[in-house]
């Protein structure tokens, strides 16, 4: 299956899901007795997003908040820091142009998957001369911490003390804010288009598996939806929480930036009218497939995000967007060729290593085009480093 159609490294495909061991089954029964909790609580169904919140996030039980291993070769997907160290130096450049601008500003890494990115970043920092006075991770995963913490140990034993764990956002912040795959993990609702209007989508419990139902969407969906005019039939999402998400950040964010990465699209092309059965992915042992109502708690559950409506968010909560782009440009901006050219051709295992990572992070069919880079800012100069190359703000 090609990048299009999976969020995360592309996967060959289409590939048979492999069956779920003695103790996936097990754990996701309990799942699954949690969700019907939940639908027999709300009087029979209960909306997508709250479906997908559970699935994800119910504590101890969710994809996201127990022990299954989810990042690298081992998990469900690969994400960019767990390639090799070059996102992570890239990233460093723009980091250090605004740590050197808040002269003391801090690192704020929001979800930060297995601490890859976390200990590449710093190192190159200190390398730079340009450490941040606290590098903070906001995690909501007791065993994703426990997993960053082992990886920092390993990677970074002289940085720990400048590293903190947060459950929720601080009071106020200056400095870098860095998301990546964030977004794409919220909950988002499904609608879909019908002749009468556009109805919302439910889950309910029925013939002992989860099934959809379809009901009239509340205003805020509609409010949204209808002035697109798609066409009747078409199905896809809304990513309401991400929006309140970007605004909350806003609203702490003193002096600094918010560096989000993740794949998307502007508005004009996420709804556009060829993509009728909308963005919505599922990820399971490096499978890629679209139905979110199986394998519930096992698998991970993902929908693109409109890029459109980030910089929205943002720009009413008053910051400036200061770029938008492909990873592969931003990356570029922000000297991956140098830092790839920099290997020795007869070390072959290293060079091959670093020429592998930057065919991955950069081609158009890999995760080059796919995933974007949104920044957006308050109180910094521009133009921000990693958009020289190419800006698309334009499409926004």
């Amino acid at each position: 299956m090609n990048s299009e159609n999976n969020g995360h490294m592309p996967v060959s495909g289409p590939l048979e899901l492999p069956p779920p061991t003695p103790e996936e089954q097990a754990h996701c029964e309990k799942v699954h007795q949690r969700i019907r909790d939940a639908i027999i609580e709300s009087g029979g169904d209960i909306s997508f997003a709250r479906f997908m919140e559970l699935a994800l996030y119910a504590p101890g039980l969710g994809y996201y908040t127990s022990g299954k291993r989810k990042f690298g070769n081992k998990g469900d997907f690969i994400t960019a820091p767990e390639l090799g160290s070059l996102f992570a130096r890239c990233l460093a450049r723009p980091c250090l142009s605004i740590l050197e601008e808040t002269a003391g500003g801090d690192i704020l890494e929001i979800g930060a998957g297995s601490g890859a990115l976390a200990g590449d970043l710093l190192l190159e920092l200190e390398t730079l001369k340009c450490l941040p006075k606290h590098y903070l991770i906001l995690e909501l995963s007791n065993e994703l911490r426990e997993r960053q913490s082992r990886t920092l140990e390993r990677k970074i034993p002289h940085l720990l003390p400048r590293v903190r764990w947060l459950k929720t956002l601080p009071g106020d912040f200056r400095g870098v804010m860095l998301a990546n795959e964030l977004l794409d993990a919220m909950p988002v609702e499904r609608f879909k288009v019908r002749a009468a209007g556009i109805n919302q989508l439910f889950v309910a419990w029925e013939n002992d598996h989860f099934a959809w139902r379809e009901k009239p969407a509340d205003e805020s969906i509609r409010n949204r939806i209808a002035p697109l005019g798609l066409p009747t039939g078409y199905l896809s999402e809304i990513n309401l929480p991400a929006e309140g998400w970007v605004r909350s950040a806003a609203d702490i964010l003193k002096q600094g930036v918010l560096i989000l990465i993740d794949y998307g699209f502007p508005r004009a092309e996420f709804y556009h009218p060829q993509r009728i059965e909308g963005t919505l992915m599922c990820h399971y042992r490096h499978r890629a497939h679209d139905d979110p109502l199986i394998l519930v708690g096992l698998q991970d559950i993902t929908a693109h995000v409109d890029f459109t409506a980030v910089a929205e968010a943002g720009t009413g909560a008053g910051l400036s967007l200061l770029g938008y782009t492909s990873q592969a440009a931003f990356l570029i901006g922000c000297g991956l060729e140098q830092l790839g050219s920099g290997s020795d051709p007869e070390d072959t295992r290293r060079h091959l290593e670093l020429t592998q990572q930057i065919k991955k992070l950069t081609l158009p069919h890999e995760m080059g085009e796919l995933y974007k880079v949104i920044t957006l800012g308050r109180d910094v100069q521009e133009p921000f480093p990693g958009f020289t190359l190419q800006d698309r703000r334009v499409r926004l």
